[in-house]
C-alpha cells in the first residue's frame, strides 16, 4: 500500500487462477442452478435448430430445385421447396419463442446472483475494522459494489449459457460436415489451431488491460466522490484548477488503458475474421472444383458453406466472450480481495450487563509500527466517574477513545473491563453499552426519528419526549415542518452544527449508554447552542460513566478525574484542585484559556 493522489493507492491484487478464482463463485450458481440449467437446455435446442437450416437448405436444393431444372413436370417439385420454405419458417418462428424465454429466465437468474453477491460484499464491508477504511476510499469501495459486480453479472448471464451454446453448436457442426464429406471437413478443420494459437496469444494481454481499467475507473469515482464532498473547500480556496490537473492525470491514465483495449480488441476480432474467410476460400476452392466435377452435389456445397459461416460465429462468439471472462475474471480479483479481508473479530464470547469499571494497565498503541502514539497509559474508572482528557492537537487523545470502542486493537498492555480483558466481551455488547457524541456528528439519511430511536426500538411517546426534553432538542424539533418526521438528507446538511450535535445527544440518551464519550461537543458551534449543548451533556453524564475530550478547560474543571496527555503519554492526573495547585501543563492550560 502506497501513498498517491488520494491518499493511499490502491492494493496490488494477487494473482490468482482462474479456475480457483471462479470456483470462488460457485455457490451462487448452485442456489440458482435450475434456472441456469433451464436456460442451458433451451439454449442447446436452438444450437439444433441453428443448425437444422443449412441441413434443410441441402435437402430442398438436392431433392427439388436440381431434380426440377431436368424434369418438365415442376409441380411437385414447387411443393417440395414451398414445404422446405414452411419448414425453415417454422424453425425461425420457434428460435424466437425459445430465445426469448432463455433470455429472461438467465436474466432473471443473473439479477438474482448479483443480487446476493452485492448483499454479501456490503455486509462483509460493513463488518471490516476501522483501519480498513483509512487506507481504501469510498470510490473504490463503491467501484466493488457497483461496477465490478456489474461485470460479473454478464459473465454469468451471458458467458455461461453462450459458452454451453457455442460448444453445442461447434460439436453438432462437425458431427454434420463429417458426415455429409470427410474430405471436405478437414479442410474447414485445418484453421482451428490458428484460431486456438491467436485466442491464446491475445488473452495473455487482454487480462492485465481490464486489470488496469477496473483500477483506473476506482481511482476516478474515488476522486470525483471525494472532490465534490469537499467542494465548498475546493471554492472557497480557489483549488479548482489543482483538482482539475489531478483528475486530468487520472483519466489520463484510464484513457491509456481504454485504448490499450481497444488495440487488443480491435486487432484480434479481425484475424478471427480472417481466419473465417481463409476457412470459406479453402471451402469454396476445394468443394467448388468436386462440385464441377460431380464428386459432391451442389446442395452438400452450399450447405457446406453455410455450416463454415456458422462455425466461425461460435468461434467469434466464444472469442468474444472470451474478453468478457477476462474482463469479468478481472472484477472477480477485485471482488475476493474485499472478501478476503479479515473482519473485526477481536471480539470474545462474554455479555455485557454493566459497566462497572474500566482500566488501562501500560498500554501502548501504534498506527504505524515503530511509531508509537500512546505510550504506557494507565488509569482506573468506576462507574459514575467522569473523567477529561486534554491536551495538545496529535498527543493521542482521540486514539485512545478508539481503543476503548475497539475500532483499533491495542499493541501493548492490557484493557479491562469489569476486571476481564475487553476482548473477552463480544464487540457488539461493548459497544452497546457506549454511546459516542463526536465533534462533527454524523447524521443517517432519513427522519429525525430514525436518527434518535435505535433500529427496531419501540419507544412509547412520554419516553421519547422526555428524551427530547432532556437533549434539549424540543425547540428544534417543534421549528421543523413535519416534526420527528421530517427528512433529513445528505446526513443533515441544511441543519448547522449545532443543530446536528443536539440530534446526536438525543440519539446518545435514547441509547440509555452505560458509559458516554465526549469528543469535545461544543467545538464547532455558537455560543447559545454551545450552552444547550453543554446543558444536554450534564444531563446525559448524570449517574453515568463518562469521558470527555476536552479542547476548552471549561468541560474538565468539573471532572472527577483530569488526564493531561503529550505525545501519546499521561504527563499529569489528578482533579482539577490538584492539577492547579502543581502549577503544570494543565495550570498554564487554564492561564492561556483565561487570557
Amino acid at each position: 500500500m502506497k501513498f498517491g493522489l488520494g491518499g493511499y493507492q490502491e492494493e496490488e491484487l494477487k494473482k490468482q487462477k482462474d479456475i480457483r478464482l471462479l470456483a470462488r463463485f460457485v455457490p451462487l450458481l448452485t442456489k440458482n442452478i435450475t434456472m441456469i440449467v433451464f436456460s442451458i437446455l433451451l439454449m442447446v435446442l436452438l444450437s439444433l435448430l441453428d443448425i437444422v437450416v443449412p441441413f434443410v437448405t441441402r435437402m430442398v436444393v438436392d431433392d427439388y430445385i436440381m431434380p426440377s431444372m431436368a424434369d418438365p413436370d415442376k409441380s411437385r417439385y414447387l411443393m417440395g421447396a414451398f414445404w422446405g420454405g414452411i419448414a425453415l419458417f417454422g424453425v425461425a418462428l420457434a428460435r424466437l419463442i425459445f430465445s426469448f424465454i432463455q433470455i429472461m429466465v438467465m436474466e432473471y437468474a443473473g439479477q438474482r446472483m448479483m443480487h446476493e453477491l452485492r448483499i454479501k460484499v456490503f455486509s462483509h464491508i460493513q463488518a471490516l475494522p476501522v483501519s480498513f477504511f483509512t487506507k481504501n476510499t469510498v470510490g473504490r469501495l463503491a467501484t466493488r459494489v457497483t461496477n465490478d459486480i456489474q461485470n460479473m453479472q454478464e459473465m454469468f448471464t451471458t458467458v455461461i449459457t453462450f459458452v454451453m451454446k457455442d460448444l453445442f453448436t461447434l460439436t453438432g457442426i462437425i458431427i454434420i460436415v463429417v458426415a455429409m464429406d470427410v474430405k471436405l471437413s478437414l479442410a474447414l478443420f485445418f484453421v482451428i489451431p490458428l484460431v486456438i494459437f491467436s485466442t491464446w496469444f491475445f488473452s495473455r494481454y487482454s487480462r492485465a488491460v481490464f486489470r488496469r481499467l477496473r483500477a483506473n475507473i476506482a481511482e476516478i469515482n474515488s476522486m470525483f466522490s471525494e472532490s465534490t464532498g469537499g467542494i465548498r473547500v475546493i471554492q472557497l480556496f480557489s483549488r479548482q484548477k489543482q483538482m482539475m490537473e489531478q483528475f486530468k492525470e487520472i483519466n489520463h491514465e484510464n484513457y491509456l488503458a481504454g485504448v490499450s483495449q481497444v488495440k487488443i480488441f480491435g486487432l484480434f476480432m479481425p484475424v478471427i475474421d480472417l481466419l473465417s474467410s481463409f476457412a470459406l476460400a479453402i471451402v469454396i476452392f476445394y468443394g467448388g472444383g468436386r462440385a464441377v466435377s460431380e464428386a459432391l452435389s451442389l446442395g452438400t456445397l452450399v450447405a457446406f458453406i453455410s455450416y463454415t459461416k456458422m462455425f466461425f460465429r461460435p468461434v467469434r462468439d466464444l472469442s468474444e466472450k472470451h474478453n468478457v471472462l477476462q474482463n469479468a475474471l478481472s472484477s472477480g480479483e477485485r471482488i475476493t480481495q474485499i472478501l478476503d479481508k479479515k473482519v473485526d473479530e477481536t471480539g470474545g464470547e462474554l455479555a455485557l450487563d454493566g459497566l462497572k469499571s474500566l482500566e488501562f494497565k501500560h498500554v501502548g498503541f501504534a498506527y504505524t509500527p515503530g511509531e508509537d502514539i500512546l505510550k504506557d497509559i494507565s488509569f482506573e474508572l468506576n462507574a459514575g466517574e467522569s473523567l477529561a482528557i486534554l491536551g495538545p492537537t496529535g498527543s493521542g487523545k482521540t486514539s485512545l477513545i478508539n481503543l476503548i470502542v475497539k475500532f483499533y486493537p491495542r499493541n501493548r498492555g492490557e484493557i479491562r473491563i469489569n476486571g476481564k480483558d475487553i476482548d473477552d466481551y463480544t464487540t457488539w455488547a461493548l459497544r452497546n453499552k457506549i454511546a459516542l457524541v463526536t465533534q462533527d456528528p454524523y447524521l443517517f439519511s432519513g427522519t429525525i426519528r430514525d436518527n434518535i430511536v435505535p433500529p427496531g426500538t419501540i419507544m412509547d411517546t412520554a419516553t421519547l419526549d422526555a428524551i427530547l426534553e432532556r437533549s434539549h432538542v424540543r425547540s428544534l424539533i417543534d421549528h421543523m415542518p413535519k416534526g420527528l418526521d421530517t427528512v433529513l438528507s445528505q446526513g443533515g446538511s441544511s441543519l448547522s452544527s449545532g443543530e446536528r450535535q443536539l440530534i446526536s445527544i438525543a440519539r446518545a440518551f435514547a441509547r440509555e449508554p452505560h458509559l458516554i464519550i465526549f469528543d469535545e461537543a461544543t467545538s464547532y458551534v455558537d455560543t447559545e447552542s454551545e450552552e444547550k449543548i453543554r446543558l444536554a451533556t450534564e444531563k446525559l453524564k448524570e449517574n453515568r460513566t463518562s469521558i470527555t475530550i476536552a479542547h476548552r478547560l471549561r468541560s474538565a474543571m468539573t471532572a472527577d478525574r483530569i488526564m493531561v496527555l503529550k505525545d501519546g503519554e499521561i504527563i499529569e492526573y489528578g482533579d482539577h484542585g490538584t492539577l492547579m495547585a502543581e502549577k503544570g501543563f494543565y495550570y498554564h492550560f487554564q492561564t492561556l484559556d483565561k487570557d
